[in-house]
């Protein structure tokens, strides 16, 4: 079925639907990943979005239950060179078509998604429709692109309630600001034990289980827009509660801290951004999903990692307060793992 996807430049690419076929609008981004699109899919930072793979085939070795990154697809849009029909894979037990459309997730196949990658990297981000109508009006698609917001996104994707993960070893409370599955499963190799909050737990609330480590997770959205959750970490700085967190959880530290955060031209999205650890003075290659950065570093803080695309800050540790923090993802699965170790050096945090 045709279907086309209308960007808020006026800019349409024209292609064939699959999946769940209903309208949807979001903010459109690229990955550059090669693999791990179910990740993707799952990851709840990337809630509200429309995701471009640039790489050209995409569903060739299927999906499954157990790779999953939270409880369900939280993309709003999905859009792909050529979607793989017949996919084989040993642990494959659906397609990609079938996934989409058993969990109302709208796709576009067969544009160009080269040509759309350039256009959002000149450009910038910027929000989109796919829809399969013909002929929308200009009014229509301003109304409903005007409507969009992702300001929710954090209060949406989180835990509606506290729950624990049992374990013997260091006892981490974890604030889910849409954590993915894969952060859990690596505390947890580690023999600690979690309580997880949701985004909205005050600081009474966690620090009555008294944990040894705070954790601040991912999750989706501008920090800037998160005033009372970057209050509320405040109160675990002025405790010197030792304090960890990746992506947004790095970037609500940093304003908490005193720091700044803006907002990327096209974000860092995929699993081959090359990043130097100055504390190792060695580069790994790391998964990124964000849109937003520290651009301006708090008071009494030292950057750990920078991006060698671009220079931007990667992390930081703070010079005397137990405070630790990566932009990148270190759980990163299918890969690349080669940063796994920053969840020993949280550990060594608390």
């Amino acid at each position: 079925m045709k279907a086309k996807l209308i960007l808020e430049n006026g800019l349409v690419f024209e292609g064939e639907a699959f999946g769940y076929l209903k309208e949807t609008v979001g903010e459109v981004v690229f990955n550059t990943g090669m693999t791990g699109y179910q990740e993707v899919l799952t990851d709840p930072s990337y809630y509200g979005q429309i995701v471009t793979m640039t790489y050209p085939l995409i569903g060739n070795y299927g999906l499954n239950v157990e790779d999953t990154e939270s409880s369900s697809p939280k993309v709003r849009g999905f859009i792909v060179r050529e979607a793989c029909k017949d996919p084989n894979n040993f642990r494959c037990e659906m397609g990609l078509d079938d996934y989409l459309r058993n969990n109302k997730i709208m796709a576009l196949e067969k544009i160009d998604t080269r040509a759309l990658t350039k256009v959002l990297r000149d450009n910038g981000t910027m929000k989109g429709i796919i829809t399969l109508e013909e002929n929308l009006s200009k009014e229509y698609v301003e109304e409903k692109l005007g409507a969009f917001s992702n300001k929710d996104a954090v209060s949406i994707v989180s835990t509606d309630k506290a729950y624990e993960i049992p374990g013997e070893g260091v006892h981490v409370a974890v604030m889910d600001f849409g954590i993915k599955t894969n952060i859990l499963r690596s505390f947890k190799k580690r023999g600690c034990r979690m309580t997880v909050f949701p985004q909205d737990a005050t600081y009474e609330e966690v620090m009555s289980v008294k944990p040894d480590l705070v954790f601040l997770s991912n999750g989706p959205g501008d920090p800037d827009e998160l005033p009372e959750i970057v209050r509320n970490v405040k109160k675990f700085v002025e405790a010197k509660q030792p304090i960890v967190g990746i992506c947004l959880g790095h970037q609500l530290l940093a304003l908490a801290l005193g720091g700044k955060t803006s907002r990327l031209k096209f974000g860092h999205r995929g699993c081959n951004h090359p990043v130097k650890d100055l504390e190792e003075n060695r580069v790994y290659i790391t998964t990124h999903n964000h849109g937003y950065y520290v651009s301006e570093m708090p008071a009494d803080t030292k950057v750990t990692h920078v991006s060698m695309n671009d220079g931007t800050v990667e992390g930081m540790r703070h010079e005397f307060l137990p405070i630790y923090s990566v932009q990148f993802h270190p759980e990163a699965c299918p890969g690349p793992k080669d940063v796994d170790y920053i969840f020993d050096k949280f550990l060594e945090v608390k």
